[in-house]
């Protein structure tokens, strides 16, 4: 009974075929209408304004798709030109530190030039070929030797100053010995009042000392030490050091008195050699030891006659 009732129900009305035709006919005149007379524009709007909301919901998922890939994209893309630049700033930074050396080595090398073209004696100009290993020793080699007419106790220095003395010669390479090595003394005097005295090395790079100068002694922080040219070895005038600290104790007779070599003696690869100073007459002590010694000589060959 059920089933003949449900049967009758869906039988009823219009066949498909006549469903497809009105609907068809509809459409067409719907188009007909809103293109002649344009009556469902508003309700075009409308709909467009409702059906708005589930078309952006529709493509949300692609856009978010899509707006990943660019981000993972672009993300690698960034890697990739960040690890490049950091490549070329490496590059940049070494190649900066190396023009930078350049220029502080040509800056140096115009001042020794300037300063040889000032000076009234001789001079040429040597390379550091390799410093001393023993790092209790404060000596180093140029590229001069006996070949270049170098010869022992000739003074090196710099454009600031003094920084040694030749001790031995070889014949492509000579041995400096730094004015801070704590067996070597310079005569010096104080720039400011002429005091004279002598300053030795400490075996320290960057500390002399001004040894025997009594407590009272007119000296004064900051005071710059130069050659005094008594010794018939140093030039006149050749700045040394200069005084850091003094210590004066009442209870000592001498004073401790600390100094800081003015000359590069651990940082400049080029040195001018001194080479043509005058030479002075030799030491009376000297001549009356030589005598004497001659003296001997000849008794001592009298007696064997």
């Amino acid at each position: 009974m059920d089933d003949t009732r449900t049967l009758r129900f869906f039988n009823r009305g219009p066949s498909p075929a006549a469903r497809l035709v009105f609907f068809c006919l509809l459409s067409l005149l719907l188009l007909f209408v809103d293109a002649r007379y344009q009556y469902l524009e508003s309700a075009r709007k409308v709909l467009a304004v409702v059906i708005y909301p589930f078309q952006r919901l529709t493509a949300l998922p692609g856009e978010a798709m899509g707006q990943i890939a660019v981000y993972f994209e672009m993300q690698n893309q960034l890697q990739t030109e960040n690890a490049k630049l950091r490549q070329q700033h490496d590059a940049d930074a070494a190649q900066l530190a190396q023009l930078n050396a350049i220029r502080a080595e040509d800056t140096q090398l115009r001042n020794l030039l300037e300063l040889k073209q000032r000076v009234d004696y001789p001079m040429q100009m040597a390379e550091i070929a390799y410093v001393e290993r023993d790092i209790f020793k404060r000596k180093l080699f140029v590229d001069k030797g006996s070949q270049a007419n170098v010869l022992p106790g000739q003074v090196v220095m710099d454009d600031m100053g003094v920084v040694g003395q030749v001790t031995r010669v070889y014949p492509w390479l000579s041995e400096v010995t730094l004015v801070t090595d704590k067996d070597h003394a310079v005569p010096i005097q104080i720039l400011r009042n002429g005091l004279r005295a002598v300053i030795f090395g400490s075996g320290d790079i960057s500390e002399m000392s001004l040894r025997y100068m009594p407590v009272s002694s007119d000296v004064v922080e900051g005071d710059v030490l130069v050659t005094s040219g008594i010794d018939g070895t140093y030039p006149p005038n050749l700045p040394v050091a200069k005084v850091l600290k003094i210590e004066r104790d009442p209870a000592y007779p001498f004073a401790r008195i600390i100094c800081a070599p003015l000359a590069g003696v651990d940082r400049h690869r080029a040195l001018l050699i001194v080479s043509g100073l005058p030479k002075l007459p030799e030491h009376p002590a000297t001549s009356e030891t030589s005598a004497e010694s001659d003296r001997l000589n000849k008794r001592l060959k009298r007696r064997k006659q």
